[in-house]
């Protein structure tokens, strides 16, 4: 069996470093008529939305199968898991707290407590409320405000059994891809949507954070940021600035203003009418102190000049690539996280979510995901480069615990060290959660 091998003397064998899986709520839970509509349960009835024309309402069944799940986390080892909380599974259409549904989080977070797993729990993963997205969602500046008593909901429920909460999940995924390019839900299109939704969720991490700290001051807090390092397609001056241009659009929008208050200068290339409306106090709310960031990283994306002055990406051509298409480069992992350093003052950094889908095939109840296995044996060693560069990371993330619904793609892709038999609901460890687990026992 193919390993995950860190050397001998890499820093995360520090005793505190934590190794951990994640998942998130939609994609894992199921129990749809169990709780209120969020915007990904109308998008995926839009004719073509998904690729394999499925959606969330069953997924993995997690809703009536935690405990086998929670089991499946301690078996594999790990020191974490990071989850996230359905904020319609919580918050009723009507305003009012679904009991039912804030007990599920209490009794998985205290169970996995007392097993001693640290749990990182993520408050918002994608899933608005559908009544809140029929008020405008992210681009109303009311939804800042509903997202505050949702924190403070959830906070004051789980309090200090939860060992850190991050505000957001990828707010470059709800903005660009759900109000830009409406790829995701909920399907809105246009710059001016994309760069104000952007400004709202960020706003809404700051407000959140300020929650938290009121109601779990013993807890650590956080924002998670997706990342793809921005790399040009050729020497030439175009490309060159191109990808400068993708790396502030698509990188830098999201984490300069968290630790700045400062959008970057491409906000200024944007016609008027394309920027957010930004008022007097909003940047002071962005800014909010962080206790550590989540880094969210897949693959690396090339960028040449598209002949107006601006950039598009370029498909990855002629070099190892997941099943997903996204090329496979673990030294640009190193390059990003030791430019973040020496570009920002960091907190502590958790990868919060690292992996990659590959063709995965069950035979005979076994799965030899060789190429899974070779994806984090390398990407771990990319982030111990970096650490020992400098960088203060202090976990790791597999993505993800379990096969599941993969947003645009439903259940067509497979990033999971757990296979998921979607008619059954059994699950099977992959070869490369095997291998996952034998690095972490070392410790």
């Amino acid at each position: 069996m193919k390993k995950i091998e860190l050397p001998d003397d890499s820093p995360m064998w520090h005793r505190d470093f934590q190794f951990g899986v994640a998942t998130s709520s939609y994609q894992i839970e199921g129990g749809r008529y169990q709780r209120d509509d969020c915007i990904w349960d109308l998008f995926c009835k839009k004719p073509g939305a998904i690729s394999d024309g499925s959606d969330g309402d069953i997924a993995c069944r997690h809703i009536e199968k935690w405990r086998e799940d929670a089991e499946l986390i301690v078996s594999l080892g790990v020191d974490a898991y990071r989850l996230s909380v359905c904020w319609p599974r919580v918050i009723n259409d009507e305003g009012t707290v679904n009991e039912e549904g804030l007990a599920f989080y209490v009794d998985l977070v205290t169970w996995l407590h007392n097993r001693g797993i640290k749990v990182f729990v993520t408050l918002y993963h994608w899933d608005l409320p559908q009544c809140l997205e029929d008020k405008g969602g992210w681009l109303n500046r009311d939804t800042v405000r509903a997202f505050a008593r949702y924190v403070d909901v959830v906070a004051s429920a789980l309090g200090d059994k939860v060992y850190a909460w991050a505000t957001i999940n990828e707010p470059f995924c709800s903005a660009y891809l759900g109000y830009e390019t409406g790829v995701h839900a909920p399907g809105i299109t246009g710059v001016k949507n994309g760069r104000q939704a952007a400004h709202h969720i960020l706003m809404a991490h700051g407000i959140g954070m300020k929650t938290l700290r009121a109601c779990c001051p013993g807890g650590i807090h956080g924002i998670v940021l997706n990342f793809s390092t921005c790399i040009a397609a050729s020497p030439s001056a175009e490309d060159m600035r191109a990808a400068i241009q993708a790396d502030a659009y698509h990188n830098h929008w999201y984490l300069q203003p968290v630790l700045t208050g400062e959008y970057p200068d491409i906000l200024l290339s944007l016609a008027p009418e394309e920027r957010p409306e930004i008022l007097p106090d909003d940047m002071a709310l962005i800014r909010q102190p962080l206790d550590y960031l989540g880094v969210n990283y897949y693959s690396p994306t090339v960028y040449r000049d598209n002949g107006k002055g601006s950039f598009i990406a370029q498909p990855p051509r002629d070099v190892p690539v997941t099943d997903m298409g996204w090329e496979i480069r673990p030294e640009a992992f190193t390059e990003l996280l030791v430019s973040l350093h020496q570009r920002y003052q960091l907190p502590p950094v958790y990868i919060t979510e690292n992996g990659a889908a590959m063709h995965d095939i069950l035979v005979n109840g076994q799965v030899h995901d060789d190429d899974r296995v070779a994806y984090f044996h390398t990407h771990l060693n990319a982030v111990d480069e970096a650490m020992r560069q400098g960088v203060d990371i202090r976990g790791y993330f597999a993505w993800s615990l379990m096969d599941n619904f993969e947003w645009a793609f439903g259940y067509s892709k497979r990033f999971g060290l757990v296979y998921t038999d979607y008619e059954s609901g059994r699950r099977t460890i992959k070869q490369s959660g095997f291998a996952y687990k034998e690095l972490i026992t070392r410790k």
